[in-house]
């Protein structure tokens, strides 16, 4: 008797385990999932910051071309027309944008930073010039004229010496800013429409599909390597 209640007794731990271990697992399994498909949370101000170091690297990747142009060393004009498709599809049509429509109308209502606004938006548009030059050099006919490729290194040096201080003076200016002028609602609502509008435009890829197209560049111009910025003391 005492062994078939103690048989009987071991039977059920051993199921009332399995069924708990059971259970753990499948629970564990459906936070995994909702894990992956849930969105990633961005706020406004960092999915602009972010962006802008899509800006930075391209900047990278100019200033090397620039200093190639000045030198006559080669320089395979793909190289510029990618980045350059990548400044005017994902900078200026896109981010740019976002700060016209979104951001820059609200300080101007709200009578803040207005003169800043003005000038950032003068610089927008002076970028798209430049962006329309180094595309209509960027070809291999030009690079071998000499007057194509005079033009074409001012172009470069213009547009970097311009998006520097322009990126420099939203990050450390208008965006922190821009939370004085909106609701935290609003400014949460605000994150959801721009990555809505990044998906619509690039794909589920978005932002990091725009990384890995930059990376390839970067790896074609031997820029990639991070290591070789490391001062050699």
């Amino acid at each position: 008797m005492k062994t078939q209640r103690r048989q009987f007794l071991l039977t059920a731990t051993t199921l009332s385990v399995s069924a708990w271990a059971g259970a753990a697992a499948a629970g564990a399994e459906a936070k995994k999932a909702e894990a992956e498909n849930k969105e990633e949370d961005v706020s406004p101000g960092e999915d602009l910051m972010r962006e802008h170091g899509i800006l930075k690297r391209i900047l990278l990747i100019y200033g090397d071309s620039l200093r190639k142009l000045r030198s006559n060393q080669d320089l395979p004009p793909e190289i510029l027309v990618n980045s350059a498709k990548i400044i005017r599809s994902f900078i200026e049509d896109y981010h740019e944008k976002l700060e016209e429509d979104f951001l820059f109308p609200r300080f101007r209502k709200a009578g803040k930073l207005v003169n800043l606004v003005q000038v950032l938006q003068e610089q927008h548009q002076a970028g798209r010039r430049l962006t329309d030059t180094t595309l209509r050099l960027a070809t291999a006919a030009a690079l071998n004229n000499a007057d194509d490729r005079k033009a074409l290194a001012e172009s470069l040096r213009l547009f970097i010496r311009m998006y520097g201080p322009h990126e420099a003076r939203e990050d450390t200016v208008l965006f922190p800013a821009f939370h004085e002028i909106v609701t935290g609602h609003e400014y949460d609502a605000l994150g959801d429409d721009f990555e809505k509008r990044e998906h619509e435009l690039f794909g589920k890829e978005g932002f990091e599909g725009m990384v890995d197209r930059v990376a390839q560049i970067e790896k074609v111009a031997g820029l990639y390597d991070l290591s070789q910025f490391t001062p050699k003391f």
